[in-house]
């Protein structure tokens, strides 16, 4: 599955459509203003909270959550960083870990699963200004769970570069 994102989905307080490629609106981003940290809620074409996305407020290092249900899902947060890679390492609440690395301020990053390809985020598929492609590989992948890692992923490397 491809979909299309447009920069501007992680303005705080607005709502943005994730689109297919063929401009269908599949998941809706939520952006909860008025809150202490950034919170987003990933909804599907219906309008049902599929996941939300929380900033941890205490941690050593930066922090995003994943929860569904109101219950803990996953973590994300920043390995280390390369002089030109990101890396970021996403724990499910079963113990499996996620890998996530790549050029994230660039848009050009993957997310895998012991050494598996799960979704591709780039720019290169597409020629539309501040727009960036999310390619979930895998059919059975939890589509919702990898857009929501991509968008903490970001999240946490923009804030870096702000701070």
């Amino acid at each position: 599955m491809r979909l299309v994102v447009r920069e501007r989905l992680f303005a705080i307080g607005d709502d943005y459509w994730i689109e297919d490629t063929e401009g269908r609106k599949v998941f809706l981003v939520d952006g909860k203003a008025m809150r202490l940290r950034d919170t987003f809620e990933l909804k599907d074409a219906d309008g049902r909270v599929l996941i939300e996305l929380r900033q941890k407020l205490i941690s050593l290092r930066d922090t995003m959550l994943i929860e569904r249900g109101g219950e803990e899902l996953a973590k994300v947060k920043r390995k280390r960083l390369s002089l030109l890679r990101n890396h970021y390492r996403v724990t499910l609440v079963d113990g499996t870990e996620l890998d996530v690395s790549g050029k994230i301020l660039d848009r050009e990053f993957a997310i895998e699963y012991d050494g598996e390809l799960l979704a591709q985020i780039s720019r290169r598929w597409l020629t539309i200004r501040d727009t960036y492609g999310i390619d979930v590989v895998r059919d059975d992948a939890d589509t919702a769970l990898l857009i929501g890692v991509a968008m903490c992923v970001i999240v946490l490397a923009d804030k870096e570069t702000e701070g």
